[in-house]
């Protein structure tokens, strides 16, 4: 079957918070691709990018669709499997396949002539960065909790030993880590002066004044359309037991409105999962935005009104 002005949807197989949304372009007889390029493509998929006198085009054809990437409109880029080679390689050959493919194929795919992003791959990693979320953060009026970020134990220490309220440290990524051979979390958690130790040099921090939160909030944020959820929970991090918490619509203050899209265009993104910290007064504290959070965890008419935001967004495809 031969489709032009598909929907790409680059994510693994098991990727359930896709399908919410698949099925809502299904209904509209949007044509789509589902595509996972780490894997696919060493099962009989294909990829093809031709460049000459000026002109771009090329093919991408897997078990069910054959397509013209440049009648691509739009580009989902949600959880794509890692680029590590094919598993009948070992050692460093499959690490040069690996390189390769994430060189080659994530380039193809983050350079299709006239698709729309959500969000373009490249920006998607720029706003993983803590420090540029911060440093954006407060560039757009957001109330941000006084921060450090260091590889000095003395810095943290004081830094520490300062907070009012006490503080918190909170990991700079979501390092996959093991104890006893079984995966491991590093959540938000609470942390004293005297527990901070010289290993504290060997990378860096983040520690945070903790906020004397009423409740957490979740705002989505896709395109121009917010959608904001209370979350009450009895864990200073609500991830850790979410069986545990209640989620409730709510509304978005002006200030964290025009603030949520000042951000979205500093870092380039159609696409936010903003988190705050709420208190008591009604003082949204900014804590971080996911540029590609999950959201379908959240009360089912938020979740379905998300669904249909992200498939105007894919239908649309690039302004034009």
């Amino acid at each position: 079957m031969r489709d032009s002005g598909s929907v790409l949807v680059l994510t693994n197989p098991y990727d359930v918070t896709a399908d919410v949304v698949l099925r809502e372009l299904a209904v509209r007889r949007v044509p789509v691709a589902r595509l996972d390029p780490g894997t696919d493509l060493h099962t009989g998929a294909s990829l093809t990018a031709m460049y000459h006198m000026g002109e771009q085009r090329g093919a991408l054809r897997t078990a069910s669709r054959e397509i013209e990437t440049g009648g691509i409109r739009s580009v989902w880029v949600r959880r794509p499997s890692p680029y590590e080679g094919p598993q009948g390689l070992s050692g460093q050959d499959r690490r040069f396949a690996a390189e390769q493919a994430l060189w080659g194929t994530g380039g193809i795919l983050a350079s299709l002539p006239n698709a729309h992003y959500i969000n373009h791959p490249w920006n998607n990693r720029a706003a993983e960065y803590k420090a540029r979320q911060l440093s954006a953060a407060q560039g757009c009026g957001f109330l941000v909790p006084p921060t450090v970020i260091t590889n000095d134990p003395v810095e943290a220490r004081e830094f520490v030993a300062r907070q009012p309220r006490g503080a918190v440290y909170k990991p700079l990524w979501n390092t996959h880590y093991q104890v006893d051979g079984q995966p491991h979390s590093v959540w938000v958690e609470e942390v004293r002066a005297n527990e901070i130790t010289d290993a504290v040099s060997v990378c860096p921090h983040l520690f945070q004044s903790r906020v004397d939160k009423a409740f957490d909030a979740r705002v989505t944020a896709v395109g121009d359309r917010l959608f904001g959820v209370r979350i009450d929970s009895p864990d200073l991090d609500w991830r850790y037991r979410q069986d545990r918490m209640t989620c409730t619509p709510v509304e978005v203050p002006e200030s964290v409105t025009c603030a949520v899209r000042s951000y979205l265009s500093e870092l380039l993104l159609i696409y936010g999962a903003f988190d705050f910290a709420v208190t008591a007064a009604g003082d949204w504290y900014f804590l971080e935005c996911n540029p590609n959070g999950q959201w379908a965890w959240q009360p089912e008419e938020t979740t379905a009104a998300i669904a249909h935001a992200l498939a105007d967004q894919l239908e649309k495809g690039p302004d034009t």
